[in-house]
């Protein structure tokens, strides 16, 4: 009898969703699971702003010490959540076929008009100052937890909406909550977001390895993720930064547009660049240093510098 996949997720309702579409996949190639849930400190420290929070992997870290130990095979993120360098014992093996990644605003209320002094709740640095940029009469608060802790929070009164992505939303049905959809061309995503990013520790059982590869690997995903991620790795980008980057293919050519953005959304350097697929590494460095070469290292270090007081 074949030894089933330990999945690795967090317990938050999304979480479990992404980890047992994965099962499911996984069984329709014949291959056993079992999934193994766990909290991460992300999910632990509600009361504390994501930024603050002081360490990479917030939402990662836990499920890294059970990929290391052997106690689990694979471990379930979403893209988004993942930071732009991994510890050198670990790697991401697959990306999933990618669900929209544009950003919704979700509220109870009837229509919503972005022209309104609007209260949007969000834990996003990168939401926070892309609405001061875009939307400047809009007012943000920072809210955390899972979807369903932040819509009760959103029940409860102090917020017109909540910003959340898409994919989220939809996995867990709640496209009817869908006020606004917010244009990928403007108002960027973040890395990663609409995908799940299945990592591994290097130590994995390679016929394993593959097995897990070939089931949830999507390519097109893949080259998409590896410009956007190379970017994120070129300028040093974190959960504390505003930095945004989403990639497109057309026929064999990768079309990427990232950025960053000030805190107080005054400043914004936007570019964006295409290239081949078997370029799309290079694509995303070489998108960074332009971004860091037009005033995006400027705006970084003032970024820093205030998070550091």
């Amino acid at each position: 009898m074949k030894s089933k996949i330990r999945i690795g997720t967090r317990r938050s309702p999304l979480a479990l969703w992404q980890a047992k579409w994965v099962a499911q996949q996984l069984e329709l190639v014949d291959l056993a699971s079992e999934l193994v849930q766990m909290d991460t400190k992300g999910d632990r420290l509600l009361n504390i702003p994501i930024p603050e929070i002081g360490s990479k992997g917030v939402f990662t870290a836990e499920l890294e010490r059970e990929l290391a130990s052997g106690n689990i095979d694979l471990a379930v993120h979403s893209a988004k959540d993942m930071p732009s360098e991994l510890p050198a014992e670990f790697e991401i093996i697959a990306y999933t076929a990618r669900e929209q990644a544009h950003d919704v605003l979700v509220s109870y209320q009837g229509n919503l008009d972005l022209g309104e002094s609007l209260t949007i709740g969000t834990s996003s640095s990168r939401r926070v100052a892309l609405f001061h940029h875009y939307y400047p009469g809009i007012n943000t608060v920072s809210v955390r937890g899972n979807l369903q802790t932040r819509l009760k929070k959103l029940e409860q009164g102090g917020m017109d909406a909540l910003a959340l992505a898409y994919a989220g939303v939809h996995r867990l049905g709640l496209d009817g909550l869908i006020r606004i959809s917010m244009p990928k061309n403007v108002f960027v995503p973040a890395v990663g977001q609409g995908s799940m990013a299945i990592e591994v520790s290097k130590k994995i059982e390679p016929q394993k390895k593959i097995q897990i590869r070939e089931c949830l690997n999507d390519p097109s995903t893949e080259y998409c993720l590896t410009t956007e991620r190379a970017f994120l790795y070129t300028i040093q980008g974190g959960c504390s930064i505003p930095a945004f980057a989403y990639a497109e293919l057309t026929g064999g050519v990768i079309r990427v547009v990232g950025g960053v953005v000030s805190l107080d959304g005054k400043q914004v350097v936007q570019l964006s660049l295409e290239g081949p697929l078997d370029h799309a590494h290079r694509l995303g460095e070489k998108l960074g240093r332009k971004v860091l070469g037009s005033g995006g290292a400027k705006i970084l270090e003032e970024i820093k510098s205030h998070l550091n007081d």
